[in-house]
């Protein structure tokens, strides 16, 4: 398998609305020496604090919630269509039900102590910098308030710095 190499954040390709909402990512995290992982197709890349940064959301109910709360860092890896049934399964699977990563044939690397997968084609490592549960107060479009939270389970906004881009 090819190996990962360190890449300036200026010089990665791809367009972020594919990767991230067609092609989807896995947001993954480590927990008193465990890791888990969860499929995201929301969220986005941008600067922020004069930092390049990503933000993604994770529900409450999710349990990757539990081990990116718990670090300062978390991964998000981008791997190629051969992995979409991969994918489907860690975005429908609870890692409170199984061991999702044992189950899917994926290998945990880590950077330090961020954990990410050696089957992924890209990763950023990010550090956290700030989180916010939504308030369904300051939904202007109160119509994505009733479409997308019928249930009240608000997401949690990440905004993380990017610190390192990893690419094959």
């Amino acid at each position: 398998m090819p190996e990962f190499k360190e890449v300036e954040l200026m010089k990665l390709e791809g367009n972020p609305f594919t990767m991230i909402g067609k092609d989807w990512m896995l947001v993954t995290g480590e927990k008193e020496g465990k890791v888990n992982a969860m499929t995201a197709s929301w969220g986005g890349m941008g600067v922020m604090w004069g930092k390049n940064v990503t933000f993604v959301v994770i529900r409450p109910t999710r349990y990757t919630k539990e081990f990116v709360d718990a670090a300062d860092t978390f991964s998000l890896a981008f791997l190629d269509e051969s992995y979409r049934k991969t994918l489907n399964y860690f975005g429908t699977v609870s890692g409170r039900d199984e061991d999702k990563i044992k189950a899917s044939g994926l290998t945990v690397l880590h950077d330090g102590k961020t954990p990410y997968f050696e089957e992924a084609d890209l990763v950023l490592v990010c550090r956290k910098l700030y989180a916010q549960k939504y308030d369904p107060d300051c939904f202007i479009d109160r119509e994505s308030d009733g479409k997308w939270y019928p249930e009240k389970d608000y997401h949690t906004l990440y905004i993380a710095e990017i610190t390192k881009a990893l690419q094959k």
